[in-house]
Order: C-alpha cells, then structure tokens, then sequence
C-alpha cells in the first residue's frame, strides 16, 4: 500500500494489525470512512485507512479513549483541520475523566479559584470556560477533603513542569510542515502525551521512593 494501491479489507487488516471484525465495527460507528465499492459486499482501501486505523487504535488501546471519544476526536480531525486550538479542546476532552465530583460546594469553588489566581500571576493565555480549570479544581477539591492538600502545596512546581513540557510539545507541532500531519500530532501528542507522562512518572515515583526511603531509618 505504500505505493497507494488499492486493496481488499484482508490487507488492510493485516497492514494496519487491526482484526476484520474490529474494522467492520469501526466503519459501522462512523470512526472510518468507507472504501470504494467494487461489489455488494466488497470495498477497496488505500493507505488513508491504514493510517486511520493506526491513529483509532492508539486513541483507544493506549490513550484509553472510549470509541465515542475516538469518533469525535476523528470527526473534529476532519472539520477543525486549519484550527489548532479548537481541535486541541477536542482532543482534552477526549481524556477527560468520564465522572464528575460536586462542584456545588465551598470547598470546590475555593480550589477553583486558587486555579484561576494561579492562571493570572503565570500571565497563562487561558479560555475562562476552559474544561481544564474545573479538572485541576476537582484534584485540588479532592485533595484537601482527604487530608492530604500537602501534596499540593506547591502547585507552582507543576505548573513550572507543565509549562515546560507544553513548550517542547507545542514546539514539535508546529515545526511539522504538513498542515495535516500537524493536527495529527495535536490529537496524538495529546492522548499518547497524556499516557505517556502518567507512565513516565509512575516509574520516577518508584526511583524517587527507593531512593529517598533508603537515607531513612526502617
């Protein structure tokens, strides 16, 4: 296919790794264009649908996004293509937590607005409706009705993480030169950026463990 022939859906399952009942499905919700008709029941596939089916299947099987999820972040691919900013909304919220806590108390409004006083001083160019705000609210809300709001005592330190990640990621879109291949990477740096962070930190969480408890008495 990487001459763009076309061909029957067998090869593209087995280009793309992707099994026939899993693509049949995918077609049937809407996550991947149709082929051309040959026949009845027959339908040829080009190199598109291979890179399709790679960009569901790490929306889903790595980045944990439902097939809803995947489909509006697919469609979005499609209508948002010459704005960046749109399409990253729909790629966060693809990886927004499915349930939300009460945001209709004391406790939650306070952590909000420690969200927003934190926004201001970094001079960070923030939608004042964006979802983010209300999701580092909830873990902040979350926190100090555990007893536990030491843990983010210094929120600065990952803003200051979060600031510094962003540059590079952002940076990394914007130097693909294909207006196409960089909206991909805004969905895809997005969701696998999300995993991949969370795995990366669980494994320095470990180090940092072993390392610190080793200088203290048992």
């Amino acid at each position: 296919m990487e001459d763009d022939r076309k061909v029957r859906v067998g090869e593209l399952s087995r280009r793309s790794g992707v099994p026939i009942p899993t693509i049949k499905f995918y077609l049937r919700e809407g996550l991947l264009p149709p082929g051309v008709a040959t026949a009845a029941n027959q339908a040829d596939y080009d190199e598109e649908h291979v890179r399709r089916l790679r960009l569901i299947r790490a929306l889903i099987d790595v980045g944990g996004v439902s097939v809803a999820g995947a489909r509006d972040v697919v469609a979005a691919l499609g209508t948002y293509a010459n704005d960046p900013l749109e399409l990253l909304g729909w790629a966060q919220s693809a990886v927004e937590p499915r349930h939300r806590p009460d945001r209709d108390t004391p406790g939650w409004r306070k952590a909000r607005e420690r969200v927003i006083t934190l926004i201001e001083e970094r001079g960070w160019l923030i939608y004042p409706d964006s979802p983010a705000i209300d999701l580092v609210a909830d873990a902040l809300a979350a926190g100090d009705s555990l007893g536990v709001a030491e843990l983010f005592d210094k929120l600065s330190d990952y803003a200051d993480a979060a600031d510094q990640l962003a540059a590079v990621e952002v940076g990394t879109v914007l130097d693909r030169p294909d207006p196409a291949a960089r909206m991909e990477l805004v969905v895809l740096g997005t969701v696998l950026g999300e995993a991949l962070f969370s795995a990366l930190r669980m494994l320095a969480h470990q180090h940092e463990s072993a390392r610190q408890l080793r200088g203290r008495p048992s």
